[in-house]
């Protein structure tokens, strides 16, 4: 299996905004902070923000921050914004694979692989990978 680069740069800079999600961000900050090349990033944070997971607003009060509260994007929701089909062969979504004879069997397990991969996926928010010490930070405000 092969967790792309795009998956853990986005999922990194989604963590650095969601520990502070009052104030805003610059990709340069996220890029210093969790050690990622600034272009790379710069291109990632784009795809976020097309899928909705973070917002921005330009200007020198401007930057980043998170599209939904952290209780709400899942791991699952980063993969696919980046990667789109969560498990592919040879770039191919697996859905409508097929084998004949003794491989039959095969893709039924490519897919099991890729539902349970969703599960763990859809099933870790942001929240849940803060440290302990900035989740209570953020249910603190949500309670507010």
């Amino acid at each position: 299996m092969h967790i792309s680069a795009k998956a853990d740069y986005a999922t990194r800079a989604l963590l650095e905004l969601a520990r502070e999600p009052a104030r805003p961000l610059t990709c340069e900050a996220i890029a210093s902070s969790q050690q990622i090349p600034f272009r790379f990033l710069k291109s990632v944070v784009g795809e976020l923000r097309k899928a909705g997971l973070v917002r921005s607003q330009r200007g020198c009060e401007g930057g980043y921050w998170l599209g939904r509260s952290a209780d709400e994007i899942t791991l699952l929701d980063v993969a696919r914004a980046v990667d789109g089909e969560l498990i592919t062969l040879r770039g191919e979504s697996l859905t409508g694979l097929d084998y004949p004879g003794p491989a039959a069997g095969l893709p039924g397990v490519w897919r099991r692989i890729e539902a349970d991969a969703a599960a763990i996926l859809g099933g870790t928010t942001l929240t849940a990978l803060l440290p302990t010490d900035a989740g209570s930070q953020l249910s603190r405000k949500g309670a507010a």
